[in-house]
This record gives structure tokens, sequence and C-alpha cells, in this order.
């Protein structure tokens, strides 16, 4: 009994010494149990949220506080799509890829293990010779775990509310991806690492631009974007309008014409999206230069079906409708919602590790067009 122990010191101590905040900016983070009902819900999707002053208080693990605070375009596009389409999301989520049950398989019998971003919790508990502990931002996704009586709760990527060292593994599975800038990327990683004990491992996957079924860039909606140095608000990235532009919310479904590429990334501060405009192609192989421009951006909407009928379990879909955070495609018979993703290209993970002093990369592997790598702590 004593990794389970080990698991419930973890767990104690972070009562006793930190808080977290959630996306809607609340301090206090509800706990789902083994056994125990859970008691977590999701604020209304017309609810704009703030942070509140007591974020100072919050134990960052010498993060900035500018990279723990969350920006615009993921409480829009990733908090709360994944919380209106949670149920059918988590229907279509049962299936475990090889490498990362190779993984988990790997592990020592007794082993702690950290799913960092768990969704509906398909991973926690793969390896009955381990102890798992989830966390999500998605309150919803969260209560599904909790039903399934999983060791669960809600939390942010970029500050776990765990002690340091307190587990053997942490895994994030096609997570890093909805995070928007590269700090807050980096700080996701360096988070996975902290967690562990010296010699723990650590997995990551994430979203590539090499898709191995390439029509499905041409699905996708691709994002130019610009940065700007003045904030509006500290968590509020500006979403500026011009007679060129369009808004996040009128951004089509899927532009299957090339576009120019995106910017190199200087500043992290703010964004301005606009749907990338069509290219009229002129050169000589028209076909191989669409292609380079797809596969030259890495941001991008994808869209989420959620059929009508699925739509009306919570009524999220309705209020995410008039606010323009979804829209209807009667043919389908679904409400689209676009999730925000950064793609990743090869050798990108690796460049945010190598700034981590306490972690080497042990293996790199592309599988099912995912960028993984897996780090040991030292």
């Amino acid at each position: 009994m004593y990794w389970k122990d080990k698991v419930a010191r973890a767990i104690a101590g972070y009562y006793k010494s930190s808080r977290s905040v959630n996306m809607y900016g609340s301090v206090e983070v509800p706990v789902c149990r083994k056994g125990f009902q859970s008691s977590v819900s999701s604020p209304s999707l017309d609810k704009e949220s703030e942070i509140p002053q007591e974020m100072s208080e919050v134990h960052d693990h010498g993060c900035s506080l500018s990279v723990q605070l969350t920006p615009e375009i993921e409480r829009k596009y990733v908090h709360r799509v994944y919380d209106a389409i949670a149920p059918h999301f988590s229907s279509t989520r049962f299936a475990k890829w090889p490498k990362v049950a190779q993984f988990l398989n790997s592990l020592t019998p007794g082993s702690v293990v950290l799913d960092a971003g768990c969704g509906n919790g398909k991973y926690l508990g793969f390896n009955p010779n381990c102890f798992y502990i989830g966390c999500d931002i998605s309150a919803p996704l969260i209560n599904i775990c909790a039903e399934r009586e999983h060791e669960v709760m809600v939390a942010d990527a970029v500050n776990l509310p765990y002690r340091t060292g307190f587990g053997d593994a942490t895994i994030s599975i096609a997570v890093l991806h909805h995070l928007s800038t590269d700090s807050r990327r980096r700080k996701a990683i360096e988070e996975l690492v902290r967690v562990v004990r010296k010699g723990g491992l650590v997995l990551v996957t994430v979203w590539a631009v090499e898709q191995e079924d390439k029509s499905l860039l041409t699905k996708w909606t691709p994002l130019s974007h610009r940065y700007d140095e003045e904030w509006i608000g500290p968590s509020s990235p500006r979403v500026r309008s011009s007679p060129a532009s369009n808004s996040l919310e009128r951004i089509p479904e899927s532009d299957e014409n090339g576009c120019q590429g995106v910017n190199q990334l200087k500043h992290e501060s703010v964004w301005n999206l606009e749907p990338c405009k069509k290219k009229t192609l002129v050169e000589d192989s028209p076909t191989n230069h669409k292609k380079n421009d797809l596969q030259s951006h890495q941001e991008y909407f994808v869209p989420w079906h959620l059929p009508y009928h699925r739509a009306e379990v919570t009524g999220a879909s309705a209020i995410a409708l008039e606010n323009g955070l979804a829209k209807k495609d009667d043919k389908k018979g679904t409400v689209v919602y676009n999730r925000y993703y950064h793609v990743f290209i090869e050798g990108e993970l690796e460049r945010l590790v190598s700034g981590i002093d306490n972690a080497f990369v042990v293996e790199r592997f592309f599988d099912k067009s995912n960028w993984c790598i897996i780090l040991q702590k030292t």
C-alpha cells in the first residue's frame, strides 16, 4: 500500500499548501475522489471570465503571471468548446494509442502516474499495476471521469496543483497543441517535469503538421496572425476588426484554397486572427505550392460536428449559437464548433525542451500523425 499512501500524501499536501485557478477565474478547485459524487459544474457559456486578485496568491513555481493567464482564444475555442461537446467527445474517445499503451505498460509496478489533460480518462487505470491521477481544464469531462470512479480534479496544464516530485511518470496526450503561445507550451512541459521524481518519465504527444491523411488539412481553417505589444486586458488578447478582416465568430469551417504562410512569432502578447485570404496560384506547379502553403501553417481551427440530438443534452449549444461560438450545419444536422490547434513541425517539441535544464530526451518518434517525445528528469 506504500504507493497509495504516497499519492495520498501528495494530494493532501496540495490542499494544505496551494490553490489553483481554473479557466473561469475560480480559485476553488473541485476535486473528485473515488467513490464520491462529483460536485464539478461548468459555468454557462455566456459569462465572461474574470481573473480575481487572488490569482497572485497561487503558487506559480517560478512562472510569470502572464504565462498562467489564459488567452481569450483558448477560453473561447478550447475550454468552452470542450465543455459543450464533452459527452459526445467522450463517446468517440475509447481506443488507446499503441505507443501510449506501450509506455504505460513499461512502467514499474506501483508507479504513480499523472495524466495531465486526461479528457474522459481513457488512459486512467490502463496498467492495473500502477496508480493513476488525472486532471483536465474541462469540468464536464472531469465529471465523466469521476462517474467512472477515477481520482481526478479540474486543473490547468500550465499550473499543476501537485507537489514537486510526487509522481513516477506523467503523460500529456494531445494537449499542448491547444495552448496558443510558445511560453505556455514550454511552461506546460516544465510542469510535467516538475511533478515527477528524479529519474521519472514524461510522455508528450501533439498533432503534427505532417498529417498522414493530407486531405485533413483542407478541412481545417488556417489562421493568419499578427502580434501587437499593447494589451487590452491581462488575459484577453485583442481581436481587431478591419474592413478586410472577419471576426473570429465568422471564420468559415474550412478553406480548401491555399493561403499565405504564417509569420515567424516575435511577440507572445496579442492575437489578431483572421482567416487566410484565398491565393491565386500562378506558379509552374500549383499543386505543390498549394501543398507547401498548407503545410507552412501551424495555427488552425479544426471543426467538431455535434449532432443535433446530442446538442440538446446540456443546452450549452443554444447559448454557443446565440453568442456566435458555434453555427448550424442543417445539411449534416450538426452544430459546428471550431477548436483552436497549434500543430507542431518536426523538431519543435525538442526545441521547447532544450531550455529545460533538469530533463533530457530519451526518445522521439512520429506516431499516427503525432510528434511524440519521452523525457527523463535528472
